[in-house]
């Protein structure tokens, strides 16, 4: 056997056949083993494909999820500080507005309406003295109506100070003669005025000048403390939310640091809390406004019951009708929206200051 021979055959058992298992055949594969799966040897041509696929609805809510935790915030606290402080604005809001209607009203009354006041003088008679009255009234442009009251409606107006069963022939009683007036710009009042104090004696004319200078300024009074309770009312809720704001960056100063000294801008940072103050001031004012508005309807309701007290009635004799015209409420609303922007401005402002602080 040559040293070639040597080389290439393989050494041989016992049994005559080769060692190695180099020359076994094709067909005598090994047996898998019972029991144990099968598992995949090498990687696979697609990485991808073996990592589980993430839900959308995962990825959304990981997408939408706010830097600073909503929870970590006393919000509800707040929420009812807003509600509470938006309660107290709309009800200023909504009251100052039933008065400036009123007095609207009032001055618009009294503007078209004049007093000629009769009173009684010994050896004249009131009753011509009356007839004289209305025609002379009657002929100057702009008048609408004139006409003297009754001796019932006499009686009526000084029932309460003088109590039932008056008689007036009894008494030096003036008597009253209600002018309405169609026009006032057609109307010249001082010339009817003097021209009716010269012809009629004892007789003058009331133009409630005086009456409408006073209710003008009550509610310029009215619409002025209003406005000053309005404003303080709003103070009282941005330093509660100044508070509430620093409180929140106290809770959350580890996130919030975390933030800052990688590099995230102090505009991104303020508007996390922002957003969560926007809404929460939001929600506090519609539930503030909401009350007020249902407090607005059921006083109007039971106001303008037939079973009302005696202060009822002269709460209704003065202002009327309780009731928030759609000015009031549109008031209201805009009372809302001011406690929400506030909300939000105030705690932006908040967290910018506090950053410029951390340096």
């Amino acid at each position: 056997m040559t040293d070639h021979q040597q080389r290439t055959e393989p050494p041989m058992t016992a049994s005559g056949s080769p060692s190695g298992g180099q020359t076994k055949s094709a067909g005598a594969k090994k047996a898998p083993v019972r029991g144990k799966p099968s598992r995949p040897t090498g990687k696979p041509k697609n990485p991808k494909a073996a990592r589980p696929k993430k839900s959308l609805k995962l990825r959304r809510l990981r997408k939408s999820a706010p830097i600073v935790p909503p929870q970590a915030i006393s919000g509800q606290a707040l929420m009812l500080v807003v509600a509470i402080m938006s309660f107290l604005a709309c009800l200023t809001v909504g009251f100052v507005s039933i008065v400036n209607d009123a007095a609207n009203d009032w001055t618009s009354e009294l503007v078209r309406e004049v007093t000629v006041q009769i009173r009684p003088v010994d050896g004249v008679n009131m009753l011509q003295e009356i007839d004289r009255t209305l025609a002379l009234v009657r002929e100057f442009p702009g008048i609408g109506d004139a006409r003297a009251l009754s001796d019932e409606e006499t009686k009526e107006l000084l029932q309460p100070w003088l109590g039932a069963g008056l008689v007036l022939e009894d008494l030096p009683i003036p008597r009253l003669v209600l002018v309405q007036i169609s026009d006032p710009e057609l109307l010249n009042l001082a010339e009817m005025k003097a021209q009716i104090e010269q012809d009629i004696r004892a007789a003058s004319v009331d133009d409630h000048r005086v009456w409408n200078r006073q209710l003008s300024a009550m509610a310029n009074t009215a619409v002025f403390v209003g406005f000053g309770i309005l404003v303080l009312v709003l103070f009282s809720m941005v330093l509660s939310v100044i508070f509430a704001t620093q409180a929140a960056m106290s809770g959350n100063k580890d996130v919030v640091e975390v933030l800052h000294f990688v590099g995230a801008e102090v505009s991104f940072i303020a508007s996390e809390f922002q957003r969560h103050f926007l809404l929460l001031g939001l929600k506090g004012g519609v539930i503030g406004g909401a009350i007020a508005s249902i407090s607005f309807l059921l006083i109007g309701f039971f106001g303008g019951s037939d079973e009302i007290s005696v202060g009822g009635n002269q709460v209704q004799a003065l202002f009327g009708s309780v009731n928030v015209s759609a000015v009031g409420y549109l008031g209201i609303i805009a009372v809302v929206g001011l406690v929400a922007v506030l909300t939000a401005l105030t705690s932006r402002l908040a967290v910018h200051r506090h950053l410029a602080n951390m340096g």
